[in-house]
């Protein structure tokens, strides 16, 4: 009798588990990726001289989670149950963000703020919407980057602007959410690498 009480006290803690559920659906983890890391332009001049110094990418506290996002109706949100990011979609979208800037050597170097290197321009930039529009399928991936650039040295606004892009999924799942999430990732970049290189002169 003891044993039995002892045994329904753990379980209902949640300290014991007495079996697994062999249907339970696995968490499938996605990596975000740059499709085409190469240069988007092609580099006839000799670089700027400047250092870019280059803010890791804000989000939305909905969209600053390792879970895939969706949406089946206006202006609602969900997330994906069995569907995760290995890293959280802004931190990695920096990440892809400085190595595309590195490959393409527009500046005389490109550093993440916080590396204590000193630096004449900062990009910031923002994962405005960061979602498969999932309400007509297969439905796409819809990425929308806000985009500033700022003369530290003046102080002052360079530019500023606003880019999206939706790519349509190959299936009506997480997975062809995932594939579309790197198209768009990819054509997302060289639209702001073309913006960078007209804006910064």
């Amino acid at each position: 009798m003891r044993y039995a009480l002892v045994s329904l006290a753990l379980l209902l803690a949640g300290c014991v588990n007495f079996g697994e559920d062999r249907n339970a659906q696995p968490i499938v983890h996605y990596v975000l990726a740059d499709p085409d890391p190469a240069p988007a332009l092609q580099r006839q001049a000799a670089p700027d001289p400047r250092t870019l110094l280059v803010l890791d990418t804000s989000t939305s506290s909905f969209y600053d989670i390792d879970t895939l996002a969706f949406s089946r109706s206006p202006n609602t949100r969900g997330y994906y149950q069995y569907a995760r990011w290995t890293e959280r979609p802004g931190k990695r979208f920096a990440d892809l963000l400085r190595a595309r800037l590195e490959a393409q050597g527009s500046f005389a170097a490109v550093a993440a703020t916080g590396s204590h290197v000193r630096g004449e321009l900062l990009l910031d930039t923002g994962l405005v919407e960061f979602y498969h529009d999932a309400s007509d399928p297969p439905g796409s991936a819809h990425i929308v980057l806000r985009v500033e650039l700022i003369d530290l040295k003046n102080r002052s606004l360079i530019g500023r602007t606003r880019l999206e892009q939706r790519v349509e999924a190959s299936s009506y799942d997480a997975a062809g959410a995932a594939e579309a999430f790197n198209l768009a990732t990819g054509r997302v970049l060289d639209e702001l690498l073309v913006w960078l290189d007209q804006v910064k002169k």
